[in-house]
């Protein structure tokens, strides 16, 4: 037997961090468990408060009483590293990560605020490209940058920038989308191929090569909203999967619905080169970040002809009805594999990629 004094305890590293850990780890970020805790226990009790506990991509407010305009408002912040990637960079990331929050409920969006935080000793040149590429974001997507801030933070606290952006958007009477709508029967819709936003991060950070060039899916989807919402107004959920995948978001619908979704892995849309990077290096594609693709939750009857149109859309081509909604196992994400067994698709205590968004 090992004597208990010869173990030296101190040093033992675990490779996912404690959900009781006294201190802010990397996964508090990642948009798995330890992120849903620190909102759930830290956050939220904090603020609390009726708007705020929607807890939806977007907050939906009412500022001039019931008769007023209904605006959708989120904010996001951007710390990806490295800030040029293959499809893309943190400035168009960033006006397409919250356009997309405010169109995951259903709104037109309209305003962005941004806020730079500047590393000193930062490249200039690579502050007017991302400024340049945030510019040309804004004029395809149709929204405006009304207000900013700019901040200097010294060198070796900044990983070159971040980003905060604000997005406000305006939402149509009647719409009601949100992560607790999902109701039993309904049908899971995938608008594309999963994890390519991930795998072309990481394929820039640790040199992977493959046969094509895997670029970032970003992209702004709320043309891609409209089409839907023109074929039927009763989409119940909308969320783009970034921070923690597809496995993150549905978990985060399923908990908050208080049902079950069953997928069907085989189904799910994962291209060859994100299958290939998720096998040589560990990963499941179902918790790789996404930036352009989202999933719509919606009654059965609808789901054929929004899925048409949404495959007539250049973003929605290879869109995919990937599950069903159950009444069965509450709160619970399984996938059906392709050899006939089943497994829990879980959030993620940690996080698999650090830094993607």
């Amino acid at each position: 037997m090992i004597e208990r004094e010869l173990l030296d305890f101190d040093n033992w590293s675990c490779p996912l961090p404690l959900r009781d850990n006294p201190t802010v780890v990397m996964g508090h970020g990642g948009g798995g468990q330890l992120s849903a805790d620190l909102i759930k226990y830290l956050f939220l009790p904090a603020f609390d408060n009726p708007v705020l506990a929607q807890m939806g991509d977007a907050a939906v407010v009412t500022p001039g009483g019931p008769n007023g305009p209904r605006l959708a408002i989120s904010t996001d912040s951007f710390t990806v590293t490295p800030l040029f990637f293959p499809g893309g960079d943190i400035g168009k990331l960033a006006v397409h990560g919250t356009v997309n929050d405010v169109a995951m409920v259903g709104a037109r969006p309209l305003f962005l605020s941004v806020g730079f935080i500047l590393e000193e000793g930062m490249p200039l040149d690579d502050l007017v490209r991302i400024a340049a590429s945030m510019a040309a974001a804004c004029r395809q997507a149709g929204v405006t940058i009304i207000t900013g801030d700019t901040k200097v933070v010294d060198k070796g606290h900044g990983d070159g920038l971040y980003v905060n952006t604000t997005g406000i958007g305006l939402l149509a009477t009647g719409l009601d989308i949100s992560a607790g709508r999902a109701r039993p029967g309904d049908v899971v819709i995938v608008s594309g191929d999963i994890g390519v936003h991930g795998i072309a991060i990481l394929s820039i950070r640790e040199g992977l090569q493959f046969e094509t060039v895997v670029e970032s899916d970003t992209a702004a989807l709320h043309g891609l909203v409209a089409e839907m919402l023109d074929v039927t107004p009763d989409i119940h959920c909308l969320r783009d999967p970034t921070r923690g995948g597809l496995a993150a978001a549905l978990n985060e619908i399923a908990a908050a619905s208080s049902v079950g979704i069953e997928l069907d892995e085989t189904a799910v849309p994962v291209p060859p080169a994100v299958h290939a990077a998720c096998e040589m290096l560990g990963l499941d594609p179902f918790y790789i970040a996404n930036e352009g693709k989202l999933i719509a939750i919606l009654p059965a009857e609808h789901a054929e002809a929004v899925l048409a149109r949404m495959r007539a859309h250049p973003l929605g081509l290879r869109a995919a009805m990937v599950g069903t909604v159950k009444e069965a196992h509450p709160g619970m994400v399984v996938a059906r594999t392709g050899i006939g067994g089943r497994r829990i698709v879980d959030m993620l205590v940690g996080e698999q990629l650090p830094r993607i968004c």
